[in-house]
């Protein structure tokens, strides 16, 4: 006889299924619960898009390697203008900062002192030519009393002897005229050379000239052309002179240019002028001058500036953008995108620097894809989708 929970099923007769067979509902209902997680599919990881990258392949060409080196700019000619006559300073006849021409009046000192000594200077030479005048007279008179023993030959020696004194006394007298006259022309301060006026050191009324405060008036620069100093190590100083030596003095005339302060190159091309005589044994460099033109003036004296050189041509040069270097514990390293676009980080070792790039010695090969831009996304082996660097010029503050 069929039994549930001990109740025969006779006894279950006339109840619905469910109630009459309670496992086999807990079995039908376990049994639904599995199919329904069976026909749930797992929830799947989302896939993240591969980090866009900027990259430039690599291709070698032929650049020029060039060198800086801070120069000092300094006039073709500074010509120091100073009182070599003490007075006061009556007049100054010039503009400050402008351009002078050769003999023009810069200065005039009180003149009355030394226009008095020249009165005096020239009093006293006509009084010594009055007195020479006197003694050749008394030569010749003696000269004639002699032959009748009216005088003796004594008198004849003294007459002479006056005359000579007196003829050295005139002379004197002339070298103290012209003295007197040089000196008062240098209250008239005028202009060696053409050039630029500076800033007058001394004020109308001061006491100036020798022995006084104010002996340096004012310095005269000419500028065009201008110089600019810079300082050469020996090892540069030795491959500059014998590249000279085998080659046309002037054939690197266009290879020397001038970086301003604020960064700009200045348009004109400079060219060797001279080398120091010795080698500074403090810095082991020596000063060589480098001409530049400047026909509106506008360099000055006592500017810094760069002067940059093409020291040599490198064929065949790998180069990168500065940015696209990282530097990890004192090592170089670029992100390289393989075939596959899988990102390899790689060790270079960098050469010389030509603006805001570097040449690479060593570690790239030509046509290998290097990230300029989005490198902190970027860790060995990860996928990335590389698109083509554009460099963007700096944007002009205005």
């Amino acid at each position: 006889m069929f039994e549930v929970f001990g109740t025969s099923k006779s006894t279950l007769k006339g109840f619905p299924m469910h109630i009459r067979c309670p496992h086999l509902t807990l079995i039908t209902l376990a049994m639904f619960l599995v199919n329904s997680g069976c026909n749930q599919s797992a929830p799947q990881p989302q896939t993240l898009p591969a980090p866009v990258v900027e990259v430039v392949t690599v291709e070698p060409r032929d650049i020029p390697i060039q060198q800086e080196w801070i120069g000092t700019l300094d006039g073709m000619v500074n010509a120091q203008i100073t009182a070599q006559v003490s007075g006061f300073l009556i007049k100054q006849a010039y503009q400050e900062g402008q351009p002078v021409k050769k003999g023009q009046l810069l200065y005039e000192i009180d003149p009355r002192v030394l226009q008095a000594t020249l009165n005096g200077a020239r009093g006293n030479l006509a009084r010594q030519e009055a007195v020479l005048k006197t003694a050749k007279q008394d030569v010749a008179r003696v000269e004639r009393l002699l032959p009748e023993r009216a005088v003796s030959v004594r008198d004849r020696d003294n007459a002479v002897g006056r005359e000579a004194s007196a003829q050295a006394e005139v002379t004197a007298a002339k070298a103290a005229l012209d003295n007197a006259v040089l000196q008062l022309g240098f209250t008239r301060i005028s202009s060696p050379i053409d050039g630029i006026a500076g800033m007058s050191k001394a004020r109308l009324g001061d006491l100036v000239g020798p022995g006084s405060a104010r002996g340096e008036l004012t310095i005269v620069s000419q500028l065009d052309p201008i110089k600019a100093y810079i300082p050469l190590s020996e090892q540069a100083y030795l491959q500059l002179a014998r590249e000279r030596q085998q080659t046309d003095r002037d054939a690197d005339n266009g290879s020397l240019t001038l970086i301003l302060a604020d960064g700009s190159v200045y348009p004109h091309t400079g060219k060797f002028f001279f080398a120091d005589r010795q080698v500074d044994s403090k810095t082991g460099t020596i000063q060589v001058a480098i001409l530049f033109p400047n026909p509106n003036n506008l360099l000055r004296p006592g500017q810094y500036a760069k002067v940059r050189a093409v020291i040599k041509q490198k064929n065949q040069a790998l180069l990168v953008p500065q940015r696209a270097v990282l530097e990890l514990q004192g090592r170089r390293l670029m992100a390289i995108v393989k075939a596959d676009n899988t990102v390899e980080m790689r060790p270079v070792v960098l050469g010389e620097t030509l603006d805001n790039h570097y040449v690479i010695e060593q570690g790239l090969q030509a046509g290998d894809k290097i990230i300029v831009e989005g490198l902190l996304k970027l860790r060995p082996g990860i996928s990335v989708d590389p698109k083509p660097y554009i460099a963007v010029s700096p944007a002009v503050v205005r």
